[in-house]
C-alpha cells in the first residue's frame, strides 16, 4: 500500500496550493475569472494563499487578512464553486491524506457554501465591497 504523507509543514501547504492554482489557472471555467482578476500578480496570490492555509491548517498564524472581501464582486455562480471544490478535493486527495488532509476538505467546502451564500446576498441586494 503506497500512502501518501500529511500535511504538516509550509513545504506541504506550498506544493497544495500551487498544485491546485496550476489547475485553476487550466481551467475552461475558472481559469478566465481567475487570471482575469489575478492577471501577472500570481507571485502575491500565492503568497496569501500560503500564509491562509499555513494558519488554518498548521496554526501558525500568518495570513492576517479578510478572505471574502476580494471575491464580493467576482462574476462567479454556484457552478464555479463547485468546479472550485472538486478541483480542491481532488488536489489534496492526489497529494496527500489523513487528519489536515480531511480538515483542509471540509474547510474549503465550508469557505465555498459561505462564500457562495455571501455572493449571492450581495448580489440579491446590489451591494458592493471594496
Amino acid at each position: 500500500m503506497n500512502s501518501k504523507p500529511g500535511i504538516f509543514t509550509i513545504e506541504d501547504i506550498k506544493l497544495l496550493v500551487d498544485t491546485f492554482y496550476e489547475r485553476i489557472k487550466a481551467d475552461a471555467l475558472l481559469g478566465p475569472v481567475f487570471n482575469g482578476v489575478i492577471q501577472d500578480n500570481w507571485a502575491v496570490h500565492l503568497e496569501k494563499m500560503y500564509r491562509f492555509w499555513q494558519t488554518v491548517l498548521l496554526n501558525e498564524h500568518t495570513y492576517f487578512g479578510r478572505p471574502f472581501p476580494p471575491h464580493a464582486n467576482l462574476p462567479v455562480g454556484a457552478e464555479h464553486f463547485d468546479k472550485w471544490l472538486a478541483l480542491f478535493t481532488k488536489t489534496v486527495d492526489e497529494l496527500f491524506e489523513g487528519e489536515k488532509a480531511e480538515e483542509a476538505k471540509w474547510r474549503a467546502g465550508k469557505m465555498a457554501e459561505m462564500f457562495q451564500a455571501k455572493i449571492a446576498y450581495f448580489k440579491s441586494n446590489r451591494f458592493s465591497i471594496q
